[in-house]
């Protein structure tokens, strides 16, 4: 399945050229009035170039034609260079109606050479790729909340195809397994994360609601750990209990209002219980949620009172 609008073949065979001086005119400054044209100001010399340029080469690709690429050697383009006032290389700009618009110098990762194609699509009034995967990313999101999760697993993995390092695709596959209640499925796609991505906040929130899915599987009976709590309110084991059981059956304010009860009451219980089962369900939620926001008040209260 490819989300992406693919740009005809015949586009794709002149992406990326081999620029020079004689060129210019014609490669950046007039395709530049069609399309926006990155120029990479690189030397045979240079070995952060060696690095860029491929990264850039493949980003410009997977545009499919949004812009093009044109590499410039400043040992045989001095007078570019100089124009360009190009102080140090790698350096890379972006043009669009023949003027720079967008530029960097120095070598970049790979996340943030992407983001900066797709900023100059963006900004000459294309749809760049991220763009288009961010909203494939939002309609699976959508199918998710309406109950569909195995739409959304599909509508997930394509994004994938596409990106393997999307963060939010990554992120919402993993929470697609846990709504089928899948959850050694979930496990395994989230222990598969690519390493740039497994500290996103996107697989944290993905690993907190997986824990929460694991512990709901084991959670008792409200009724009877509510009249435990209530025949004895510094039992915390079952004050604990309680909140797992009330954030299984899905009143997560009041799991957290326990949470905290449980805290206040004695926060060094089993090496800190509470606090890290709040943090967890805070990582599960977004973090504008208001329960979210008045529960780390709350805490952030008690433990610099």
């Amino acid at each position: 399945m490819d989300l992406l609008n693919t740009a005809p073949d015949s586009a794709a065979a002149d992406l990326i050229k081999e620029g020079s001086e004689a060129t210019f005119m014609a490669d950046v400054v007039e395709t530049s009035q069609e399309v926006p044209v990155i120029v990479d100001f690189w030397a045979p010399w240079c070995g952060p170039c060696k690095t860029l340029g491929p990264m850039l080469e493949e980003a410009v690709t997977a545009a499919k034609g949004a812009v093009k690429m044109v590499k410039i050697n400043v040992d045989e383009a001095q007078m570019i260079a100089s124009q360009m006032r190009i102080q140090s290389i790698p350096t890379v700009y972006a043009f669009f109606k023949g003027q720079p618009v967008d530029g960097f110098q120095g070598a970049l990762p790979g996340s943030e050479i992407k983001a900066f194609v797709d900023r100059v699509i963006e900004a000459a009034g294309g749809e760049s790729p991220g763009g288009q995967l961010d909203e494939a990313v939002a309609a699976a999101e959508e199918m998710l909340a309406e109950g569909v999760a195995s739409d959304a697993a599909q509508t997930f993995a394509a994004i994938l195809g596409e990106d393997p390092n999307h963060a939010g695709a990554y992120g919402g596959l993993v929470r697609a397994h846990i709504a089928a209640d899948d959850l050694e499925q979930a496990e395994a796609i989230l222990n598969g994360a690519p390493a740039e991505i497994s500290n996103t906040p996107e697989l944290e929130a993905a690993h907190a609601q997986l824990e929460l899915a694991k512990q709901a599987a084991d959670a008792g009976p409200v009724a009877e750990l509510t009249a435990a709590v209530e025949a004895d309110p510094d039992n915390h084991q079952a004050r604990f209990d309680l909140a797992q059981a009330l954030h299984a059956n899905g009143d997560v304010e009041e799991a957290v209002a326990q949470l905290l009860d449980l805290f206040r009451r004695d926060r060094e219980w089993n090496d800190g219980a509470a606090k890290a089962q709040l943090f967890t369900i805070f990582d599960a939620l977004k973090p504008n949620d208001p329960i979210v926001l008045n529960g780390r008040r709350k805490l952030s209260s008690m433990i610099f009172a």
